[in-house]
């Protein structure tokens, strides 16, 4: 094991030659941007922030993954390539932040890592903030760091300043490029080596995906594990839910639940080979199930809506039979099944203590089933207006919910009259479908701050091109447009929620209408 120390501008460079790689067998980059800007905090003011670890081989593996959502260059032919076992998370924040040469794909959840000039020195308190976007007149405060080693964007992000503030930022600059990355190296063509450190870093408790060990474990002739789940990727993308076959976790965390009784690959590594080819059926049927169930019952015509994803691992629990063979269950037992998800949704509960509440999950969803009295679908629960008040976000749980919640009272098109779409909609679950029903130039020029423009409850279905339509114009001169002999205008309103005597310019008023109504269809949900 060769000890090395790389700089930042060093990382870069090696990533986009393609000479640093990222093993199929590794996990996607799972960390939040609040954990990004911590760790730029952290190499900043000299705080430990752990190395590297790389196998350096001359042969390059079959099957790699991209580097966060940058695609990596094929390795130039005289390098041998460095994968990286350990420390993915960190580098892949690291070049996100900083690398200017490859183009990403697109990512909602990806924000920008800024510089807060105006931070204190406190030592708790970090100095770096993920913002979406930075105001003019936010620019005497916050410094983007995808700058730092970009001469000329750093030049166009300084000019502004006064020549404090230009000092504080050539010393932040001066500080990234002088700090080094400890990385260890592991040199071995011999991949019975590189498996024992694979395992002994599992062992250490860093989270690698199982995925590929299980594979060769449960291998025979006619089983191929990973055949199987690419089967099942294919099956199931044509109803939106091919991330379930991308997902490894999940998809392990489903068959988990289902032949053992608790999710997480590493409660297979106790089962036997043979028992998991010989199940596998149901767990197809188990996965197939619990997707049919969401999309047809509960319009969750895509994995990204589920506001938690590890709400599916129950309900395959519950759906899983022998091939052929279908759960029969009676309407009691429906009802029970959607009041489990709509209270699951509403009450976060999957939000923390994940594998502890997916057990107990698992056991009740297996009573329920079985005919057996079971406390499945009974949590604990008021849904109040503070729930609708959170500001809408694409990705968060309770914007899913939230779309959900609309999607489960048949909306119209405001303009048309039309039912919507959902399943091209949903399909496509981006912000561009949804829009503020009281629009938000309106309520800016009236003096609302954005976490009352913004909150979930002034959401609705409502496309680009007819948010375009209402434009800056009030709401009660909007709701002209939305009358003719066309469509039933309060029937088309009634399926947002809305009244038309309530697009009077009064926003506290419609608001606090609205939400007495959306308060009332959750509850509804959840009776």
């Amino acid at each position: 094991m060769d000890y090395q120390s790389y700089s930042i501008r060093k990382i870069l460079d090696a990533v986009t030659s393609g000479e640093i790689r990222i093993p199929a067998f590794q996990r996607g980059f799972v960390w939040e941007m609040d954990r990004v800007a911590h760790l730029l905090d952290s190499i900043y003011k000299g705080y430990p922030f752990g190395s590297l670890l790389f196998w350096r081989t001359k042969q390059q593996l079959a099957a790699e993954r991209s580097l966060g959502t940058f695609t990596l260059p094929d390795p130039e032919a005289e390098y041998p390539i460095d994968y990286v076992l350990d420390g993915q998370q960190r580098l892949t924040s690291i070049f996100t932040v900083f690398q200017t040469e490859l183009k990403p794909e697109k990512n909602p959840e990806w924000m920008d890592i800024y510089f807060d000039l105006d931070a204190g020195d406190n030592p708790q308190d970090s100095a770096f903030v993920a913002l979406e976007k930075v105001e003019d007149a936010e620019r005497q405060r916050y410094f983007p760091m995808r700058v730092l080693f970009d001469s000329v964007g750093y030049r166009s992000n300084t000019e502004h300043l006064d020549k404090t503030r230009i000092a504080t930022i050539d010393k932040l600059q001066e500080k990234f490029k002088e700090v080094t990355i400890p990385v260890q190296v592991l040199k071995s063509e011999d991949r019975s080596i590189v498996a024992i450190v694979f395992e002994r870093i599992n062992h250490l408790g860093v989270a690698l995906d199982t995925l590929q060990l299980l594979s060769a474990w449960t291998w025979s002739e006619d089983f191929d594990l990973l055949d199987k789940f690419r089967d099942l990727r294919d099956e199931l993308s044509d109803f939106g839910f091919a991330g379930v076959g991308d997902d490894s976790d999940l998809i392990l965390s489903c068959v988990a639940g289902i032949l053992a009784g608790e999710p997480g690959p590493e409660t297979l590594l106790n089962l036997n080979g043979s028992d998991v080819r010989a199940q596998f059926p149901r767990v197809e049927q188990g996965i197939r199930g619990a997707i049919d169930f969401l999309r047809t019952q509960l319009k969750v015509v895509h994995l990204k809506l589920l506001p938690y994803p590890s709400m599916l691992v129950p309900l395959a629990v519950f759906f899983a039979e022998p091939e052929g063979k279908d759960v029969v269950y009676n309407a009691a037992t429906y009802n029970r099944l959607k009041r489990w998800f709509w209270r699951t949704c509403f009450s976060a509960r999957y939000s923390s203590q994940t594998r502890k509440t997916t057990i107990y999950d698992i056991q009740q969803a297996e009573l329920l089933k079985n005919g057996q009295p079971n406390t499945f679908g009974e949590i604990d629960l008021k849904v109040d207006e503070a729930f609708f008040k959170s500001s809408f976000r694409v990705g968060a749980a309770a914007t899913k919910t939230f779309v959900l919640l609309l999607s489960n009272n048949y909306p119209k098109s405001l303009l048309s009259g039309k039912e919507i779409d959902l399943d091209r909609v949903l399909q496509s679950y981006n912000r561009s479908e949804f829009h503020h029903t009281y629009p938000r130039a309106f309520l800016r020029e009236n003096g609302y701050d954005e976490p009352s423009i913004n909150m979930l409850a002034n959401f609705c279905f409502l496309s680009a091109a007819e948010n375009r339509n209402i434009g800056r114009k009030r709401p009660s001169v909007y709701l002209q447009d939305l009358g003719g002999t066309e469509h039933n205008v309060d029937e088309t309103l009634a399926s947002a929620f809305c009244a038309a005597e309530e697009f009077n310019d009064d926003y506290d008023g419609f608001i606090k209408a609205r939400m007495a109504r959306l308060v009332a269809f959750a509850e509804k949900l959840t009776a």
